[in-house]
């Protein structure tokens, strides 16, 4: 066998190396992408993991509140506990700071204790700047105005090359000047480390704590201590490496999603091998044939051919991790650590290679390339060798077969399609996707006899659409085997095209209902516990002149499982009645459903509105109970119930969030801060002479550059903008696999003419031309790409309705409506029959050689 491959092998490889060649480019592209979207994940995540394992330290135990904040109060029940060596508080927020070119940075502001985060938290601990006043730089560890700076927040604020010596750090609408007194080792995002007690003062947080980082006493079991500390049901108690599992659980569909729609490439790959071997195959029949009469048996050839898919798929697998490699690291360098989900913004990690992943990724390239190597070779051991030395019963004659399997697979694949997910991941929608191809690829056989059947008493008094049609419906296999790649690559566009198209349509409408103010206002940095607007400031943006109304928003985080990623609390004026005019009305799934008035129990019932990724993740069903919600509340009157009236669509918060109204948020918590405005103008009002007016009141209040404004156009072509960037390596991936199908038309079709030549021979002995058979030819590549394109488009909307109601549901826990594109589909099958019939007629006029006639000869 290595004789051949060296010798018989060998040499036609190198007689055609761009053929050759482009197969292991199709294969080197699809390795490539999935090894460079699988390193730049990795990479992303064990930097972003690394610098939350810094900042969170390494405590036994983290104290946070399921909402809002910690009160003060309870460190010192914690602290003096016997069990409980070092109780570390920590104060976190979201906050920015004006740069010394005026722009403004997004930073964390972190407030430790300085005698206590070292045993905790070591990266967090503040090292004074060494100077000649050692006594004032001890003391800086707990200066109300001492901020010390991280390596990220040092480079994004250089001014000359040098970190800057004084800060303005935005709190509320007000500029809070510090001054930079030190460093802290802490990798990651930009980080101000301060003292706990400024950082309250600062931020106006008096009496509040993000988290209290407990290092328990040797041989103490935290179960017990959380026993003994008898917490109130508010605070939740997590294990540090939760943090870690919770970052990875973000992100981990959408990093399995783009790894899967990275592998399209290699599946379109696999059938360009196929191509190119059907085509080696056909050229070197007789060669194949004369090796049979010397003794080369029937499972030799099958080996002798898969060994070379295995060659073509082992240089390209090899050629794919390096280039995968490389398109990594210059991804990271160029882009970061994120690709467009918004996971790990900001995040500039380091190439993490490994040499597992490495050997995976090379082990799918090569069982790519044996898989599209399989059905050429088949037909080369059952080829007769006899036979085959006089043109007759050759490797390019397809051999009938029952299409009863390929039924069956489809069967199962629609089956698969109602599988639930697996550890929240859709793999068996992956594998109904995958079995629906290849079943649908290996009925086409049934469709393209059907289909022929009913075309072929319309040509019957044509001569030439007759010999193509006939042709075709007489060996449907050839026509099926050559038209599989143009199925496949069309069937994966057309179901990637209706996917992108349902979900930027969903994502529009629902912009509209979640946007219906014409201008929102905010401060910097405002989300969650950061930044917020001032009461002052809210009522007097309401007085405005042309302000009809004005709508405040609050979006906080709730934590209700410590194994979870956060929820999101909004509160905000809801329309219960109906009536516009006082509140939002939400985009809903289904109908509202009123509370209970009468059930027998006393308390008060609050209507709740939850995403779609509530009811997956915490099992909040429309017309039940959440009384998990109860826990952010624990000031509120006892007996309070919050019944969840309906189900919202909410595309901005994959891990769930819950709407109520403001009043009652208010009521129920006490907190009246507001994250973002929502303004209504009046009828004749200007938007931009509303935009003016309200920062002319920012500007008297000093605030003028710490509001930001936004219209509702402008949120909305952002988003869409970021959705169009997000889904553009979409595009991509359906201009490789339409490539990789129109030259697995040429190879076939070659393949094809080479062996009928001595069919074209006789062919021209009974008269026909040259011109008329190649028009034979082009007209059987018209009818085969039309079938193909009608199976693909078949096929890929078959695929869309797996991708739009199962895969996405069961990934990002939010539905979307079907839509489909016809004008677009249309477009593009009339474009694939376009340049798969002028392929087709290429290629069989470059392989169609004038010596057909002479061929006929060889038969007597």
């Amino acid at each position: 066998m290595r004789a051949l491959l060296t010798t018989f092998s060998w040499r036609e490889l190198l007689h055609h190396p761009w053929r050759n060649a482009s197969a292991v480019v199709a294969v080197m592209l699809g390795v490539a992408l999935a090894f460079a979207v699988h390193l730049i994940n990795a990479s992303a995540l064990a930097e972003f993991s690394s610098a939350v394992s810094s900042v969170n330290g390494q405590p036994d135990l983290e104290l946070r509140a399921r909402q809002g904040a910690l009160p003060d109060e309870l460190l010192e029940r914690v602290a003096t506990h016997p069990s409980v060596a070092v109780a570390s508080p920590v104060l976190e927020l979201a906050t920015t700071v004006l740069a010394q070119d005026g722009t403004k940075v997004p930073v964390k502001l972190v407030g430790v204790d300085a005698l206590t985060v070292a045993r905790v938290s070591p990266a967090l601990m503040p090292r004074p700047t060494t100077g000649s006043d050692t006594s004032r730089q001890r003391f800086d560890l707990f200066a109300p105005d001492a901020v010390f700076l991280n390596p990220a927040a040092r480079q994004a604020l250089l001014a000359d090359g040098d970190a800057p010596a004084s800060l303005q750090v935005q709190s509320g609408l007000t500029l809070r000047t510090v001054r930079v007194a030190g460093t802290v080792n802490a990798p990651g995002l930009p980080l101000l480390v301060m003292d706990v007690a400024a950082a309250q003062a600062l931020m106006a947080r008096p009496g509040q704590l993000s988290r209290i980082d407990l290092r328990l006493e040797p041989g103490t079991q935290a179960d017990t201590v959380l026993a003994a500390l008898q917490l109130p049901a508010s605070v939740i108690a997590q294990r540090p490496d939760q943090a870690g599992e919770r970052a990875s659980n973000l992100s981990r569909a959408y990093r399995v999603n783009l790894t899967v729609l990275a592998l399209v490439a290699l599946f379109t790959g696999a059938f360009l091998v196929f191509s190119v071997l059907s085509l080696s195959v056909a050229r070197r029949q007789q060669q194949f044939a004369l090796l049979g009469v010397l003794g080369l048996s029937a499972p030799e050839r099958l080996r002798l051919v898969l060994a070379e898919s295995a060659l073509l798929g082992l240089l390209g697998s090899a050629l794919g991790v390096a280039a995968g490699t490389g398109l990594a690291a210059l991804a990271l360098r160029v882009l970061g650590g994120d690709l467009g989900g918004g996971y790990f913004a900001g995040v500039a990690p380091s190439l993490q290679w490994s040499t597992s992943a490495a050997l995976l990724y090379g082990a799918l390239g090569v069982a790519a390339a044996l898989a599209g190597g399989w059905w050429p070779a088949r037909a080369t051991a059952r080829m007769a060798p006899a036979l085959a030395l006089k043109g007759l019963g050759g490797a390019g004659a397809a051999r009938p077969r029952h299409s009863g399997w390929a039924l069956g697979l489809m069967l199962l694949a629609a089956a698969l399609a109602w599988a639930p997910p697996v550890g929240g991941i859709p793999l068996a929608a992956y594998f109904s996707v995958g079995l629906l191809l290849v079943g649908g690829i290996a009925a086409l056989p049934l469709a393209v006899g059907a289909l022929l059947n009913r075309l072929a008493p319309w040509v019957a008094r044509h001569a030439l659409p007759l010999l193509a049609v006939e042709r075709s419906r007489r060996l449907r296999e050839t026509a099926a085997v050559a038209t599989s790649g143009v199925v496949a690559s069309l069937a994966l566009s057309v179901a990637l095209t209706v996917m992108v198209a349902s979900f930027r349509d969903s994502v529009t409408q629902w912009l509209d209902g979640v946007l219906p103010a014409p201008l929102y206002v905010r401060a910097g940095s405002s989300l969650g516990e950061g930044n917020t607007l001032p009461a002052d400031f809210v009522q007097a943006v309401a007085r405005v002149s042309g302000v009809a109304r004005v709508e405040p928003l609050r979006a906080t985080q709730l934590q209700l499982t410590a194994s979870l990623p956060p929820v999101t609390l909004l509160a905000r004026p809801l329309a219960m009645g109906g009536n516009v005019l006082d509140g939002q009305s939400l985009p809903l799934v289904g109908n509202p459903l009123a509370p209970p008035q009468a059930t027998g129990m006393p308390g008060t019932v609050v209507p709740v509105y939850v995403s779609e990724a509530m009811q997956d993740l915490h099992g909040a069903m429309p017309g039940g109970w959440l009384p998990a919600l109860g826990l952010a509340f624990p000031e509120a009157p006892a007996g309070t119930r919050y019944f969840v009236a309906g189900v919202w669509r909410d595309y901005a918060r994959q891990h769930g969030s819950v709407v109520l109204d403001r009043a009652d948020f208010v009521r129920l918590s006490g907190d009246d801060r507001v994250n973002d405005l929502a303004l209504y103008l009046s009828e004749d009002a200007e938007e931009d002479a509303v935009r003016e007016r309200v920062r002319q009141l920012a500007e008297s209040l000093g605030a003028q550059d710490l509001v930001e404004f936004a219209s509702a156009g402008q949120i909305r072509a952002i988003s869409l903008g970021i959705f169009d960037r997000s889904f553009a390596v979409t595009y991509w991936l359906q201009a490789v696999a339409i490539g990789i199908g129109l030259f697995g038309v040429a190879a076939s079709f070659s393949a094809q003419v080479l062996a009928r030549r001595r069919e074209f021979g006789l062919l021209a002995h009974l008269g026909l031309t040259r011109r008329q058979i190649l028009g034979v030819v082009a007209l059987e590549g018209l009818s085969w790409t039309v079938l193909g394109a009608l199976a693909g488009l078949a096929l890929g909307l078959g695929v869309s309705l797996v991708l739009v109601h199962v895969v996405n549901p069961q990934s990002f826990h939010w539905t979307m409506d079907l839509a489909l594109p016809w004008a677009r589909l249309l477009t593009l099958c009339a474009a694939v029959v376009v340049a798969d019939t002028a392929t087709a007629w290429l290629a069989g006029r470059a392989a169609a050689s004038r010596d057909a006639v002479q061929a006929v000869k060889e038969d007597w």
